[in-house]
C-alpha cells in the first residue's frame, strides 16, 4: 500500500494503518549503493581520483545521485561507515578537523577541585576530515556534501591539508602527555595521537558534492578530478525507476508516461530532481493509488518544480 486517504479532515480520531515507506525512506536510513546506476563516465573519474589519490568533485542538480556515489565505492572496496561532512555558510576546517570542548573541560576541572583529574581526551573529538586522516591499512571514505555553499575562503582553507594529508591539534601539542587516546567521528572507537600530530598514511576517498552555484579558485580545482552528472535521459531514467522500484506490467504504460513527462520538462530548462520522480511513480503504481483528477493534483504536488515558490 502507498496511496490511501489516511487524513481525511473531519477531525475524528481514528487507526490508521499507513503501510510501508518508500524504500528510500525507511529507518533507520540504510545505504542504496545496489541501487545507485552511474552514468557515463562516472565509473572513470572515481579510479582516476583513486589512483591519483586526488578530492572527486561532482557537480550536478540536487538529486542526480551525487552523494550516493561514495556509498557505492565505500561498499564495493570495502572502505567502511563513510564520514560526512555537511558544509553549510557557517563550517570551518577546525570543525571537521577536530572538535575541543574548553569549557566542559573547565567545568569539570572546577567540580572535581585540584586534587582531580586533567585529562584532555575525554573532551577532545576528532571531526570527520580529522578522522579520514588518521593513520590506518584502508583509506577512509569521507562525503564533503555541498561545498558550494561554504564561506569563500574554505576550499582555499583546504588546500594544505589535502596536499600535506596531515594537521596538527594544538591542544594536544602542548599537554603534558606525549599520547592521547582521541575519539573518532561519531564513533566510541578510540585513536593514539602522538603529540598532537597526526598523519595519514593512506589518502581517504574523498567525494565533494556541488550544485554548481558558485565558482572554485583554479588552485583548488588543479587539486581534485572533476565530473559533471549529465541530464537524465529516457533510458537512465527506466534504469534508475527499474533498481529501486518493481513496477508491474500493467503500470509500465502510466510510468513510461510519467518518466517521458518529466524529461520533456527538464529539456524545457525546469528544476526537477530524480527523487521526485520516484516519489511519483511510488505513490501512482500502489494498490491504492489514486486515479483521476486525484491522480492528476499529487502528480503536480509532487512534481512541483524546484525553483518555484
Amino acid at each position: 500500500m502507498t496511496w490511501s486517504p489516511y487524513y481525511v479532515g473531519d477531525g475524528r480520531p481514528r487507526e490508521v494503518d499507513l503501510g510501508d515507506p518508500p524504500p528510500w525512506r525507511s529507518f533507520p536510513r540504510r545505504a542504496h549503493h545496489e541501487q545507485f546506476q552511474p552514468p557515463p563516465g562516472l565509473v572513470e573519474a572515481v579510479n582516476a581520483a583513486l589512483t591519483l589519490c586526488r578530492p572527486l568533485l561532482v557537480t550536478g542538480a540536487p538529486g542526480s545521485g551525487k552523494s550516493t556515489v561514495i556509498e557505492q565505492v565505500a561498499a564495493e572496496l570495502r572502505l567502511g561507515t563513510v564520514l560526512r561532512w555537511h558544509i553549510t555558510s557557517r563550517s570551518t576546517l577546525a570543525d571537521a578537523l577536530y572538535r575541543y570542548d574548553a569549557l566542559g573541560r573547565i567545568h569539570a576541572q572546577r567540580l572535581q577541585g585540584a586534587a582531580g583529574s586533567d585529562d584532555i581526551a575525554p573532551f577532545l573529538q576528532m571531526g570527520p576530515l580529522g578522522t579520514a586522516l588518521l593513520p590506518g591499512k584502508r583509506p577512509r571514505a569521507l562525503l564533503v556534501d555541498e561545498i558550494d555553499k561554504s564561506d569563500l575562503d574554505l576550499p582555499s582553507d583546504l588546500l594544505y591539508v589535502l596536499e600535506r594529508g596531515e594537521f596538527e591539534v594544538p591542544e594536544l601539542a602542548r599537554y603534558r602527555d606525549d599520547v592521547v587516546d582521541v575519539r573518532e567521528w561519531q564513533s566510541e572507537r578510540r585513536h593514539p595521537v602522538m603529540k598532537g600530530r597526526i598523519r595519514c598514511d593512506t589518502f581517504p576517498f574523498i567525494v565533494m558534492t556541488s550544485n554548481g552555484e558558485r565558482d572554485f579558485p583554479a588552485a583548488f580545482l588543479r587539486r581534485c578530478i572533476r565530473y559533471s552528472m549529465p541530464m537524465p535521459t529516457l533510458e537512465s531514467l527506466h534504469r534508475i525507476v527499474a533498481a529501486h522500484l518493481a513496477v508491474e506490467e500493467g503500470q509500465s504504460g502510466p510510468v513510461d508516461a510519467l518518466i517521458e513527462g518529466f524529461v520533456a520538462r527538464l529539456a524545457a530548462g525546469e528544476s526537477l530532481a530524480v527523487d521526485q520522480l520516484l516519489n511519483a511513480v511510488h505513490v501512482l503504481t500502489g494498490t491504492q493509488a489514486p486515479s483521476g483528477e486525484a491522480a492528476r493534483s499529487v502528480t503536480e504536488l509532487i512534481l512541483r518544480e524546484l525553483s518555484g515558490a
